[in-house]
């Protein structure tokens, strides 16, 4: 269990008014929003909401805070709350003004960036709760402090009044709410799946801190809000069997250790499953690394060293004829690393690698104990570990071949393109985008429905290959899998580097999945993006890949004819259409298949630039995500189930 809160009293003089400092204004935020979060849509909303939640998180790793509670109100805004020591609120000396209100009004303002305030920090290199304010129609922050109780309201990031006292409390802590201005974001609609999704992570890095989502917009079967509580006493271990309960373990529990190296705070675990994919996740004070960084780079030395020095030591490398490289100690691994530094140095505002050179040796060091250890008192453990390296090893070494022989035999025309694809004739790849279509039928309706400039279309015969459960040797083999690396005109990795992508001779900048909207259809589209997921992520990270959404249905009266893509809009159009609701004289086609509708319906609905809806395909949280697609595409039926239950949009999308 975790140590109790420490106590307030003895850390008054430490976390004052004079441990505020000001680095600059907030004038240009509201100007150019996406220099401060990113963008204005879906991902830039959810920010603001990690900004704040940053603020109660730092408070938790200082050892103040043990319960964070975020909720998303009625009327669509969000309130979070923490038992944390609570925001100054004492006049800053050189502001002349309440520290609450330097902090939420002045970009880059806070106790962050005094070392003696907060020993580290997660939201040090972000924008801060400043620019949230500034970025909210309406935001409230409520402070129990010192056995009294302060409120300031802001308008679009400037004080409605000045910090005011509105009575007593023995609680402590920090409430803010505030609602997206719905001037500057594309969407307010906060999704309640992720948000929970980066609250159960962050559970997992701060054990014994609860924290708990409530969504009041929705209500369950005895009309109570929907709300979901995290909480972990163990950390990274349960994080990892989290990650992993859709896989087949190969050891019984995973390896870890917590340990400080060199002054800086290492937490990893790690275990091996039977799957082909590595699932390696770093985090530098709870901030997820996605571009992986120092840190990283020390884990993946550490491990092939250690575990490459005990094979040879017991001889279990002395048959194989082809030498051992990085990539395949880490097949079949997931692992989280989670470590804390003072002065983190990020590369970019997006904090997603880690630049700090001394904290490399200081991983390094602790994976290598941790691992000698491990293999020298786990004999049993370690020799089934080495053997899914030579497995590894092995598959590698076939796909390999099968790469060389896909590039040998890839020629398939005059210009190395696949056959079937009709290509567009515009070359610049900005501007040019390809569909990946289900089926020959459906593949040459788009043919003659697109617009020949700059649309490519690659019909696909049936379903893919299950990336997830394939060797990839067995990958490289499938022919669909390499008519799309031709079609794209990539080519993936060499021997030292087997998952490197040159995504820099990518043809065309838009690759949209294109499939049926039926059960059928939605298993080819998640094959398909299985398919990238683990083998070309890279391209959805850089926001190359789409989803297009054919209409639901068809509705016709006399000679009138709209489209709908869901049964809310099916309704409207049924009621403005007839005026009283009711569908007489009114006539519904549901489109099943792409099939079903003609080139120039197609060209309508799903393909003009003008009036498609199109889907772009994102990463919000890489952990969350790689367990997904393994629950998904794996072995394990019960799981799978219970995630399509939960999630299925459509419950008669076949009858």
């Amino acid at each position: 269990m975790k140590a109790p809160l420490k106590p307030v009293e003895k850390e008054q003089f430490s976390y004052d008014a004079a441990s505020i400092q000001v680095l600059e204004g907030l004038e240009a935020v509201r100007k150019r929003p996406a220099m401060y979060i990113g963008d204005i849509s879906s991902k830039g909303l959810h920010h603001l909401v990690y900004e704040v939640l940053d603020n109660s998180i730092d408070e938790a790793m200082g050892g103040y805070c043990d319960q964070i509670d975020v909720i998303i109100n009625e009327d669509g805004s969000v309130t979070v709350i923490d038992n944390g020591r609570g925001i100054p609120v004492d006049i800053h000396k050189k502001e002349g003004r309440s520290a609450l209100e330097v902090v939420m009004t002045v970009l880059h303002a806070g106790g962050k960036f005094d070392k003696d305030t907060y020993k580290v920090s997660g939201g040090l290199h972000g924008v801060g709760v400043s620019c949230v304010n500034a970025l909210s129609a309406h935001m409230a922050v409520e402070v129990h402090r010192n056995n009294q109780v302060y409120i300031q309201e802001y308008k679009k990031g400037a004080p409605l009044y000045p910090v005011k006292k509105i009575g007593t409390t023995h609680k402590r802590g920090t409430r803010v709410s505030f609602s997206p201005d719905t001037t500057i974001f594309q969407t307010t609609d906060f999704n309640y799946d992720i948000l929970t999704s980066r609250l159960h992570e962050l559970s997992f890095l701060n054990k014994g801190v609860q924290l708990s989502l409530t969504d009041m917009r929705k209500r369950d079967d005895n009309g109570q809000a929907v709300k979901d509580i995290y909480r972990s006493d163990i950390g990274l271990a349960e994080f990892v069997e989290y990650l992993d309960d859709t896989r087949e373990k190969l050891i019984e529990k995973p390896i870890c250790m917590q340990t400080e190296k060199m002054g800086i705070p290492v937490e990893v675990a790690m275990q091996y499953n039977a799957s082909f994919t590595e699932n390696v996740h770093a985090y530098v004070n709870n901030i997820n690394t996605i571009e992986g960084g120092t840190h990283l780079a020390g884990f993946r030395r550490a491990l092939t060293r250690t575990l490459k020095s005990y094979a040879e030591k017991s001889g279990m490398l002395s048959k194989l004829k082809f030498e051992i490289n990085g990539d395949d100690f880490r097949e079949g691994l997931t692992a989280v690393i989670s470590i804390k530094v003072a002065e983190p140095q990020f590369e970019g505002q997006t904090k997603t690698k880690l630049g700090n050179s001394e904290v490399s040796g200081a991983v390094d060091q602790a994976v290598s104990e941790m691992l000698t250890h491990y293999l020298e008192e786990n004999p049993k453990e370690a020799k089934i570990i080495v053997n899914k390296v030579i497995l590894a090893a092995t598959a590698r070494h076939a796909a390999r071949k099968a790469r060389e022989l896909v590039q040998r035999k890839n020629v398939l025309s005059n210009t190395g393109l696949p056959g079937k694809l009709s290509d567009c004739s515009e070359k610049d790849p900005a501007k040019c985008e390809i569909f990946l279509v289900e089926g020959d039928s459906a593949g040459g309706t788009a043919k003659q429905g697109r617009d020949r400039k700059f649309q490519a279309i690659l019909p696909l015969r049936g379903k893919i290959l299950n990336v997830e459960k394939a060797m990839p040797h067995k990958i490289f083999e499938n022919e669909e899998i390499k008519t799309i690396f031709t079609a794209l005109g990539l080519s993936i990795g060499t021997e030292e580097d087997s998952k490197a992508l040159n995504v820099e001779r990518l043809r065309y900048h838009k690759v949209i999945i294109m499939t049926d909207a039926d059960v059928d259809g939605s298993h080819i589209a998640t094959l398909i993006l299985t398919f990238f997921f683990r083998y070309m992520k890279e391209m959805i990270e850089r926001g190359h890949i789409y989803i297009a959404t054919p209409p639901f249905y068809l509705i016709k009266k006399g000679k009138e004819e709209r489209y709908a893509w869901n049964d809310a809009e099916r309704k409207q159009i049924v009621f403005e259409l007839s005026k009283d609701g009711k569908e007489t004289g009114i006539h519904i086609q549901r489109y099943k298949g792409l099939g079903e509708m003609n080139a120039e319906q197609l060209w309508d609905t799903t393909m003009n630039p003008e009036f498609r809806k199109l889907r772009q395909v994102d990463i919000e949280n890489a952990a969350e995500a790689n367990r997904t697609f393994s629950m998904l595409m794996g072995d394990e039926v019960p799981p799978r189930r219970a995630f399509i239950e939960k999630n299925a949009r459509y419950a008669n999308i076949d009858a």
